[in-house]
């Protein structure tokens, strides 16, 4: 028989560090526990013996060998495998955190240190005003990243003392979730859609937020442009294997900031991860349009992304005029502006939903879906061939395209049929040289089938280009979403049409920026200052109308029709290859990349994979394809599981419905992307 004396001498001593922001130093407290305590009842003990009156309902324990929480406080010690020799922290889950926007403006906020990353962002996003999180997450930023900056300090005597916005007072801070705060279904923000500013009557209703309508203008504002020097300081990506290696640091969002080794006060940038923006809706997003304004101008001037002089001569026009209209929008005085009758505006907005919203006459839709045929010019590219354009007769029907010798022959057999569900399309257009092809990569079993459309007028070109959108989405031109499509298209090449500049001298000695801000620093080589301001400024005429928030929506638009738009790219080794090779990913396929020559060898679509998986133990992704297609690499720039995510993840946002009302299936995201069996 064992006695009660017996059963005491199960108990060991645990000592325990504890974390208190109070306190300058932290303190070890020794505990006597047993085996079959569980975590809550040693946090009581602990906190009876530290013997200090304050809230502690947001302290919990973090076992360091392991690397993880122990959140459930209901699991015994044992049940944890927690022992004598464990080194446990006894410390505050939500901690401060800094935070390097997209505009590259730096917030200081509190942030959830123990939940999951997808968690984290939700919450920061929802400081932020920012809607749909589940597009941005968290990039540890390389070494590269600061390089440059270092080396300009060194020749700096005086250091740069930066403004951060600082949000202490985030309602991420407590343990409950997180406050609203201007994160509102009926009364959220709405911003003039003329000027762009917030409307001031709601930012003072949702008192809980930390962002006032001040902050709020900060983060909803383009910042003023950078100077050339500051420019040519910033890190660069020259090559693909450069561009791989920045996206080597996303965060993994199944785990917490601290099992990923993150710091308090650390420095970490917030951007958007997923190329596939749901919902942009000029009245709710004031801060996510100019944040993912910001992204697309800092990945244009940075060579990110690669586009062609003309494009960069358009986004410079965009920016000068965005850049004017902010500053003047910024003097002007927020308290004057006009009342807004919240509640009258949901109301109403409520009405539109009840009716069905904006009627597109579905019933139209379905009765009646149209067709286009005409002359267009023909290239299939072949090894040795000149690039030499035949004409045919094509015609456009449903998802798919169908060419004949003439007219004449249309009714008969056609030279051949294409579905263009899933293809890839990419325009190969200079208005200058009155060009306009649409080239298509169309998927089969092993590949793309490349073919180039050649166009004879703007009008041609938007129709069919807007029709091959579509046909890529599995959509046809019945669908409502076509003539918005035509006409998008036909206002992105109208400003690129250079007008004849009437005004153009007068308004030099008026570009009070240097124009070497706008455009990137390779771009600025090549062209004298006046010569520069010159085109940027005859490019502008064609945007000179704009209001502030179609501008910043303009040039979203314009960095989404450039060919490499969305992709990620990251350097690995395909199993029986002998020499590394990139891999692209984007919101619908994977492309391999030759990573000598840039060239894309083969492409697999999202929409074909069957499934995919890890092997933990080689370090392999493994996806498998329809029709018994297979590949399996292993990545040498980043954790494999960032690619797992990645894939994952768009395939997650594919589910997103309006109807969702913008709930997450949180657990459905983790399945997709956690990389478990």
């Amino acid at each position: 028989m064992l006695s009660s004396t017996d059963f005491t001498t199960a108990s060991w001593e645990l000592v325990v560090r504890v974390d208190n922001p109070n306190e300058e130093e932290q303190k070890d407290v020794t505990l006597q526990v047993s085996g079959d305590l569980h975590v809550g009842g040693v946090m009581l003990k602990l906190v009876e013996q530290i013997n200090i009156s304050q809230d502690w309902s947001d302290f919990a324990l973090w076992w360091e060998q392991k690397r993880c929480w122990l959140l459930k406080t209901h699991w015994t010690l044992d049940k944890y495998g927690v022992q004598a020799d464990a080194k446990l922290l006894f410390t505050p889950q939500h901690k401060m955190l800094r935070l390097r926007l997209p505009n590259l403006k730096m917030v200081r906020l509190r942030v959830s240190f123990s939940a999951v990353v997808f968690k984290a962002v939700s919450d920061i996003c929802k400081t932020l005003n920012i809607r749909r999180s589940e597009e941005l997450s968290l990039l540890k930023p390389s070494g590269d990243y600061f390089k440059k900056k270092k080396k300009k300090d060194k020749n700096n005597k005086e250091p740069v003392i930066e403004d951060i916005l600082n949000l202490e007072s985030s309602p991420t801070a407590s343990g409950s979730p997180a406050s609203p705060g201007l994160y509102s279904k009926t009364m959220t923000p709405i911003y003039d859609p003329i000027n762009g500013t917030p409307a001031s009557s709601t930012m003072t209703w949702f008192s809980d937020s930390p962002l006032t309508e001040q902050n709020c203008s900060i983060l909803a504002f383009s910042q003023p442009p950078h100077s050339p020097e500051a420019l040519v300081d910033m890190y660069q990506p020259r090559t693909l294997i450069d561009k791989a290696k920045l996206n080597a640091g996303w965060l993994d969002s199944s785990r917490s900031l601290m099992e990923q080794g993150i710091h308090e006060d650390e420095q970490l940038l917030l951007r958007f991860k997923y190329y596939s923006f749901f919902d942009l809706n000029p009245k709710y997003d004031a801060v996510r349009i100019n944040q993912l304004y910001e992204q697309a101008r800092w990945a244009i001037l940075l060579e990110e992304i690669d586009c062609t002089e003309e494009e960069m001569l358009i986004f410079a026009a965009l920016q000068y005029h965005i850049s004017k209209l902010s500053l003047s929008a910024e003097i002007q005085d927020f308290t004057s502006e006009s009342e807004v009758d919240e509640i009258e505006a949901a109301l109403s907005n409520l009405e539109v939903t009840l009716e069905g919203g904006k009627a597109d006459s579905p019933l139209e839709d379905i009765t009646d879906i149209p067709t286009l045929a005409d002359n267009l010019k023909l290239f299939r590219p072949k090894k040795l061939l000149l690039k030499a354009f035949k004409q045919y007769w094509f015609v456009f029907k449903d998802t798919s395209i169908a060419y004949f010798k003439n007219k004449e022959l249309e009714q008969g057999e056609p030279v051949e049929k294409l579905n263009l569900r899933g293809c890839e399309v990419v325009p190969d257009v200079n208005v200058a040289g009155r060009k306009f092809g649409i080239k298509l990569l169309i998927p089969v079993a092993d590949g793309m089938n490349e073919m180039y459309l050649r166009c004879d007028h703007e009008n041609q070109y938007a129709q069919w280009m807007a029709a091959c959108i579509l046909a890529s989405k599995g959509k046809t031109m019945a669908d409502s979403s076509y003539q918005p499509e035509v006409l998008n298209i036909l206002s992105f090449l109208r400003m690129k049409n250079r007008n004849s500049a009437s005004q153009l001298t007068s308004s030099l000695e008026n570009m009070d920026v240097n124009p070497e801000c706008f455009v990137s620093p390779r771009c600025a080589k090549k062209h004298k200052s006046k010569q520069l301001a010159a085109r940027i400024l005859e490019a502008h005429q064609n945007v000179a109308q704009m209001p502030l928030v179609e501008a910043k929506l303009r040039f979203i638009q314009a960095w989404q029709s450039l060919p490499e738009f969305g992709l990620t790219y990251y350097l690995v080794r395909f199993k029986g290859s002998k020499k590394d090779e990139i891999l692209g990913v984007s919101y619908n396929r994977l492309i391999k990349i030759d990573a000598a020559t840039g060239i894309p060898m083969t492409t697999w679509r999202f929409t074909n994979i069957k499934q995919w998986n890890v092997n933990w133990e080689t370090r392999q992704v493994v996806i498998e394809f329809d029709q018994n297609v297979s590949t399996a690499f292993t990545c040498l720039s980043a954790d494999c599981k960032i690619v797992h995510e990645y894939i994952g993840g768009y395939i997650f946002l594919s589910t997103r419905s309006k109807d969702q009302n913008e709930t997450l299936d949180e657990d459905l995201f983790h399945k997709l992307t956690g990389g478990q069996d």
